[in-house]
């Protein structure tokens, strides 16, 4: 029901993920960002493993020790599919057992991606490929991988929802977070979004970090 990629931009050391799926709100419980790393928890989700990975990592296990401890922990591996990658763009994936339909992987220079119930099994590689050879933000890299994704076939049936976020290092929370809950088209609406955030995200992390000197809101009654 997904496809996915978790990556991390060498430049910059923000980290991030980009999903996809024929379910509603599919970034809610798949994706997850945090200042030393990403998790995508997919499949039969559970959305409890993402939280705990980025926790885990966070505390310096690396992705691999990660995702050992949380398929210890979880109480029915079989039916997850977990993506972990950390600021150092070391990574790890797991496919369980009962993983739905046509399952695929790939791995590459500081990318992961990997989808279940897929149109094709290279829908993975073609997302690797696209994002090594993509330049800019790590986000709009991200939307290009699952672009490629879906001209590659995508999941088996129509995707009606879409989601993106990145974190970056010495910020808490994501400066990104777009997600496209239910659309026809929801990647082409997720582009769309990023297109209109990009401009702003530097004066909204500004915004947090010291107000006095952020730009205006640009809303009626904001004199600034």
């Amino acid at each position: 029901m997904t496809f996915s990629i978790a990556a991390r931009c060498a430049q910059t050391g923000e980290t991030g993920c980009a999903v996809s799926s024929s379910s509603i709100c599919v970034a809610a419980r798949c994706a997850f960002a945090g200042p030393g790393g990403a998790v995508l928890s997919q499949n039969v989700t559970n959305p409890a493993l993402g939280v705990k990975g980025l926790a885990l990592m966070a505390q310096g296990l690396t992705p691999q020790e990660a995702l050992e401890r949380l398929l210890t922990e979880e109480k029915a591996p079989d039916y997850r599919q977990l993506l972990l990658i950390d600021g150092e763009g070391r990574h790890a994936i797991f496919d369980g057992d009962q993983a739905l339909g046509v399952v695929g992987r790939a791995t590459g220079l500081d990318c992961v991606a990997a989808g279940n119930l897929l149109a094709d099994p290279g829908v993975p590689q073609a997302m690797v490929t696209v994002f090594e050879r993509s330049e800019g933000p790590l986000a709009q890299r991200l939307i290009a991988a699952l672009q490629a994704g879906l001209a590659a076939g995508g999941e088996a049936g129509p995707v009606y929802s879409a989601g993106l976020q990145v974190a970056r290092p010495g910020v808490s929370w994501p400066v990104v977070d777009l997600r496209v809950d239910w659309h026809d088209t929801p990647i082409d609406e997720l582009a769309a979004l990023w297109e209109r955030y990009r401009p702003q995200l530097e004066d909204y992390v500004t915004r947090a970090d010291d107000p006095e000197v952020a730009p205006g809101y640009g809303v009626p009654g904001d004199s600034r």
